[in-house]
């Protein structure tokens, strides 16, 4: 494991209850995103630092999430068919700082668009979707704070598994071994330190 770990549940009770917030794993420079994917497509990115191969498409649109419980809710703390391999996902902030900005959300706000013409529009000129769901506790319960999620696609999500990825690691071991532990609500449980996440100002 090459980042930061704490008990969950000491991080639990300093996270907001409600709300939107963003949780991530993050310093100065580069925050870490979730996937969980088959192992061909994983064990590709793994040993090449990048993603591709035969069994990633970069003409489709993919999910990024910086909250380690909804990707564990997501995938089934790796137990769900394709999605058998989990990966941390270190990007620059300037870049996930950017998508955030660029992001159009996946259903119609009245209050940011003044006719659903308009999100439309929005929506097919955007390279990034923004999507607030429901938290997950560890045993995938939902809760009343909500967590982001991204979908990039076109030459975002080219630079997001190419050039702006800084590090691909393999957080498949370390879901394995949490994963008892979450399902018996053991307080050992550990999980990537996430704080609550702001863009940087320019």
């Amino acid at each position: 494991m090459k980042l930061t770990i704490e008990l969950h549940s000491l991080q639990d009770a300093g996270w907001p209850v409600s709300g939107e917030h963003i949780l991530a794993h993050f310093d100065d420079e580069s925050i870490v995103v979730y996937q969980a994917y088959r192992p061909e497509t994983a064990l590709y990115a793994l040993q090449h630092g990048h993603f591709g191969g035969p069994t990633y498409s970069f003409n489709r649109m993919s999910w990024i999430k910086p909250n380690f419980l909804w990707m564990m809710y997501r995938c089934g703390w790796a137990t769900k068919p394709g999605q058998e391999m989990v990966v941390g996902l270190r990007i620059r902030r300037a870049f996930f700082d950017r998508i955030l900005a660029n992001a159009v959300a996946s259903t119609w706000q009245p209050a940011q668009y003044a006719s659903r013409e308009d999100w439309k529009a929005a929506v097919e000129a955007s390279d990034v979707r923004l999507q607030w769901d429901p938290d997950h506790d560890p045993l995938g319960a939902p809760l009343e704070r909500r967590a982001v999620q991204l979908g990039l696609r076109g030459q975002t999500l080219k630079a997001f598994a190419t050039s702006e990825l800084l590090e691909v690691i393999d957080m498949t071991p370390f879901v394995h071994a949490q994963r008892p532990l979450a399902m018996a609500r053991d307080a050992r449980l550990l999980m990537p330190r996430e704080q609550v996440y702001s863009p940087q100002a320019c």
